[in-house]
């Protein structure tokens, strides 16, 4: 299974089309985003248009109103840092690094953790967890790029947008 990861869309919603065409040529059903969508408008862009499930935690830069967003069967919003397993692997969920501490206090046994905030994409093994940040999906101060994780090989790959 191929499971996409981004962060740090700011509203780039040319960005956001062409990341989505990529996802849905290459079969991707899962879309980990961790955070920084901005609007409440470029957020029910991105439910309406993504063929699969997508699990959302809030950034820093967010406008959308947390307390509004409804969760359903293809959407779930976690908050500013949670955990879930997908495909047997145990993934964590973050936006700014600094949550990095409170996510490992309450789960410990992680496989990944993903986050954004710096723009920057790094992967980075920290003990048995793979730790990466995707990058900025808006291409803001970097070139836009997000991760795939292709859950039978554990193969973590970095995509710059231009290229695909």
């Amino acid at each position: 299974m191929l499971i996409a990861i981004a962060a740090d869309l700011h509203d780039n919603r040319l960005n956001w089309q062409k990341f989505n065409d990529y996802a849905a040529k290459q079969g991707i059903k899962i879309l980990l985003f961790c955070g920084d969508l901005a609007t409440a408008d470029t957020l029910a862009q991105i439910q309406a248009e993504f063929d699969g499930t997508i699990y959302l935690i809030a950034g820093n830069a967010e406008t959308y109103e947390a307390e509004k967003i409804k969760n359903n069967s293809k959407f779930f919003f976690i908050g500013r840092y949670g955990h879930l397993t997908i495909a047997g692997k145990r993934i964590g969920l973050i936006h700014e690094p600094s949550f990095k501490r409170d996510l490992l206090s309450e789960q410990t046994d992680l496989n990944y953790i993903f986050y954004g905030h710096t723009h920057k994409p790094w992967i980075e093994q920290e003990g048995n967890i793979i730790v990466a940040n995707p990058g900025t999906l808006g291409g803001v101060n970097y070139q836009a790029s997000f991760a795939v994780l292709d859950t039978e090989t554990n193969n973590l790959t970095l995509v710059i947008l231009e290229n695909i």
